[in-house]
């Protein structure tokens, strides 16, 4: 019989941040922000320790928390140069205009210089910024062939930004990487907060997807680190059942549903997994 479970309820991402805190720079669909009120708890007494992130995605977590030092990986090459180049200082002389004209021509641009191998170049980053703010939900989606295919967006006003300097300082004491998760090197104090593309039917967030055996890999590889570990999920039933056999301690919450082609945005239930915390 199915033990019960209550889910928790609370959404402070329609809040103001902290003062001094730096947002964000992009706009991620699934990002966790709303997720800090619940994870500070078990960060806070550990924030000596190293913050590492296999998959961290739009930075939430990460500017939230705001540790010293981090690891903070992601599979995706132009999320990570973006990133790379804000930590070298990085100032866009880029013509924003939220226009679908503009947009269908910088997609091209950006796919053109994917196909040529500067992928890691400035004006690549530049180009990504744009499209993420300007295209459909803050997707990131890439097809098999590695082109950036999400649609231009519905938005009537965009705050766009040119000056990223902030970040230089925000970034410091932290290095980013983009390895599969399984190749990063832990160590054994590390403070884990991992976010797996969700086990639900959209996951083509990189060019090879995510499937369930590396939910599995994932789920097991964490369960072997002697350090804290914060694993966030859908708390679909057989990540669920995954998650007990591992032995993770589960606290279930009602996370705030962003994406959905039939519209319906009630709120899903997640599960923060949790091993080596009290």
């Amino acid at each position: 019989m199915a033990t019960p479970r209550k889910a928790l309820t609370l959404f402070p991402e329609l809040s103001q941040p902290e003062p001094g805190k730096v947002r964000p720079p992009l706009k991620w669909a699934g990002g966790k922000r709303w997720q800090l009120p619940h994870l500070r708890p078990y960060w806070e007494p550990e924030s000596h320790r190293r913050l590492v992130e296999p998959f961290c995605g739009g930075l939430a977590v990460a500017l939230g928390l705001a540790p010293k030092r981090a690891l903070l990986n992601d599979i995706n090459p132009h999320l990570i140069n973006f990133y790379k180049q804000l930590e070298k200082g990085f100032v866009s002389s880029l013509r924003y205009e939220n226009k679908r004209t503009i947009f269908d021509s910088y997609r091209r641009e950006f796919n053109c210089l994917l196909k040529e191998g500067k992928g890691d170049t400035s004006q690549a980053a530049m180009l990504f910024y744009y499209l993420n703010r300007t295209g459909y939900n803050g997707l990131c989606r890439f097809n098999q062939s590695g082109e950036f295919n999400v649609p231009f967006g519905s938005y009537k006003n965009i705050n766009y930004r040119s000056d990223f300097l902030e970040y230089v300082e925000a970034f410091s004491g932290w290095r980013f990487t983009n390895v599969p998760f399984e190749k990063l090197a832990l160590l054994p104090e590390d403070f884990v907060y991992a976010d797996p593309p969700y086990d639900v039917e959209f996951r083509q967030y990189s060019k090879g997807g995510f499937i369930w055996e590396q939910q599995e890999k994932t789920a097991h590889w964490l369960a072997n680190h002697p350090g804290p570990v914060v694993l966030s999920n859908q708390a679909t039933p057989r990540i669920v059942k995954l998650y007990r056999k591992l032995g993770y301690s589960l606290k279930f919450l009602e996370g705030p549903r962003r994406i959905s082609c039939n519209g319906d945005r009630t709120p899903a239930e997640e599960v923060l997994a949790i091993r080596n915390l009290s």
